[in-house]
This record gives structure tokens, C-alpha cells and sequence, in this order.
């Protein structure tokens, strides 16, 4: 019961504008994530770090095959990024 209480207050907290920051990072992070999987080639320098551009196919975004599973899930990000006024 405590647990659920605390894991609540903290997802509260999180949701907050003043927590933003960090939201924004890691969905960055989850929406790239499915396209490095899928072989698209990152151009800008954060991109590369984060994820490089060995054995990468793609580079136009449009040209990255995802599955339908993934399209809905990076449409999930991008909503959510949208929500915490993450830029893009």
C-alpha cells in the first residue's frame, strides 16, 4: 500500500512542468532508440553519440521501415513529448 502510494505521489511529481527536463531526455532517448534499431543514419552530433551511425540504412525518417507496433509507439512519444513541451 505504501508503495503504490509512493510510486503514485512520484509519477505525480514527474508530470509536473518544474520535472520536464528529464521526461523530455528520456523519451528523446525511446523515440531514437526505435529508429537506430531500424538502421536509420542520425545527423545531428547528440544523435550520433548517443547511438552512432555503424551499419545504418536509412536517411530519410519517411524510408525507415518500422513495424506497426513501433509506428504506434514512437506516435506515443512524440504525444507525450508534445504533452511535457519537450522540443524536438
Amino acid at each position: 500500500m505504501k508503495r503504490t502510494v509512493l510510486t503514485s505521489v512520484v509519477l505525480l511529481l514527474l508530470a509536473t512542468p518544474a520535472f520536464a527536463v528529464f521526461p523530455c531526455d528520456e523519451l528523446w532517448g525511446e523515440r531514437n532508440a526505435v529508429y537506430a534499431e531500424a538502421g536509420y543514419c542520425f545527423k545531428t552530433a547528440k544523435a550520433i553519440r548517443a547511438f552512432g551511425n555503424a551499419g545504418c540504412r536509412f536517411d530519410r525518417l519517411e524510408d525507415v521501415p518500422l513495424s506497426d507496433r513501433d509506428r504506434a509507439k514512437v506516435h506515443e512519444i512524440e504525444r507525450e513529448e508534445r504533452r511535457n513541451g519537450c522540443r524536438s
